[in-house]
């Protein structure tokens, strides 16, 4: 079995593992260099799914946002990222795992998520130097 072929349900699995889901929109915000590339090529290539950057300017299922110490503040990032969301939508926070460089300590999504109008409800491991946070409005917001 070729790497590729190895490849394929593994990267499925990784958009599974994100809730990701066929039809869905997912915005993706803060793309850089040292982002996980089979991370998104997994979202791109799940069945039916639009991953768009963030100039788009509809309504969006979920966002992907990269996020890495020092890239501004945390909490105006999850504000901006609210906006576009569908009820029920839900925000993956993608920041270095720790001892990464840009890692972002978990307090300080601990602190920012509340001040944003948001929750935090699970992270996994989303590559091999990346950790997705599922951060979704409360229930009475949504």
């Amino acid at each position: 079995m070729s790497a590729t072929a190895r490849q394929a349900p593994q990267q499925a699995g990784l958009a599974e593992r994100l809730g990701i889901k066929p039809g869905q929109v997912v915005q993706e915000i803060g793309y850089a260099e040292d982002c996980d590339e089979q991370l998104r090529e997994a979202i791109a290539q799940h069945k039916d799914v639009e991953l768009v950057d963030d100039s788009y300017d509809d309504v969006v299922d979920a966002v992907l946002l990269w996020w890495r110490d020092g890239d501004g503040d945390l909490v105006d990032a999850l504000v901006d990222a609210l906006t576009p969301l569908a009820d029920g939508g839900y925000i993956w926070l993608l920041t270095p795992k720790a001892g990464r460089d840009g890692q972002v300590e978990p307090s300080e999504i601990g602190e920012a998520a509340p001040t944003a109008g948001l929750s935090q409800t699970s992270s996994v491991s989303a590559g091999r130097d990346w950790l997705a946070t599922r951060l979704v409005a409360p229930k009475a917001r949504r």
